[in-house]
């Protein structure tokens, strides 16, 4: 399950981008308890969701042509440069080449070689998010690919990912990611095929936040106007989890963990 101490490969940051920012810090705010802190006139807009003072997230205004709501994970890199030079020799692409935010560190956003997007974050003065795996907070990450294989020597390539196949009860196999070096107990997220998957259709990455009720959380989302993607329901030796979007589209995932967490 994530922590707060980022190696490099671990995702350290994550952001929404959304076509209303009032609408989306109310919606996050009435569902996890997040308060929106503006990052200063100079930052266009952008700014950062917090949980009892602690950064869970950033958030920014994007236009129409930037593409529908969504969230992205950003994973630490030393050298954000060289990372986006790795990842376009993995036949990955670069949408946004890196650029320093001064005093914050060093962003890009890139594409893996099946089309999934995903930013790299050298950290700066913002070494990362304040919290993670606590209640209300990013708990896990998961690729949807429509090549595991491929995916997985991607980032290996690139980040220094390493997998390893977990067998879940009634779940089947599950590809599980952790950062080069660091062990199976490390592990932050899963790589998952979109072949007969009922409800994920591009590549791209999903994230979860951990919830003390899974099912008071769907209801929750709803009234502030969500939408279910996939109704909650129990995985053994993983949790309840269930897969929503907020009211202008952008899908992530909420997660009660068993008590023997991933």
């Amino acid at each position: 399950m994530l922590t707060t101490r980022y190696v490099t490969g671990a995702p350290n940051w994550i952001e929404v981008g959304t076509s209303d920012g009032d609408g989306a810090t109310s919606f996050y705010g009435g569902l996890f308890g997040w308060r929106f802190r503006p990052a200063g006139p100079e930052a266009g807009g952008y700014g950062f969701f917090e949980l009892d003072g602690r950064t869970v997230a950033g958030a920014r205004r994007t236009a129409p042509e930037q593409g529908p709501p969504s969230w992205t994970v950003y994973f630490q890199t030393h050298d954000a440069a060289a990372t986006a030079e790795a990842s376009e020799r993995a036949r990955g692409g670069v949408l946004v080449r890196p650029a320093d935010a001064p005093g914050q560190g060093t962003a890009a956003i890139l594409t893996d070689r099946t089309g999934a997007r995903f930013g790299l974050l050298q950290p700066g003065r913002l070494g990362g998010l304040g919290v993670a795996g606590d209640s209300g907070a990013l708990c896990w990450v998961e690729l949807y690919t429509a090549d595991v294989a491929a995916a997985a020597a991607y980032y290996h390539a690139v980040l220094g990912l390493e997998t390893s196949a977990v067998r879940f009860p009634g779940a089947g196999t599950y590809t599980c990611v952790n950062p080069a070096g660091e062990g199976e107990e490390s592990m932050f997220g899963g790589v998952v095929p979109l072949a007969g998957d009922p409800v994920e259709s591009e590549p791209h990455w999903l994230p979860y936040f951990a919830v003390d009720d899974t099912d008071a959380a769907v209801a929750r989302a709803g009234r502030l106007g969500g939408s279910v993607r996939m109704p909650a329901a129990d995985i053994e030796g993983v949790g309840r989890l269930a897969r929503l979007a907020d009211p202008y589209g952008a899908p992530f995932a909420v997660l009660r963990p068993s008590p023997r967490e991933l």
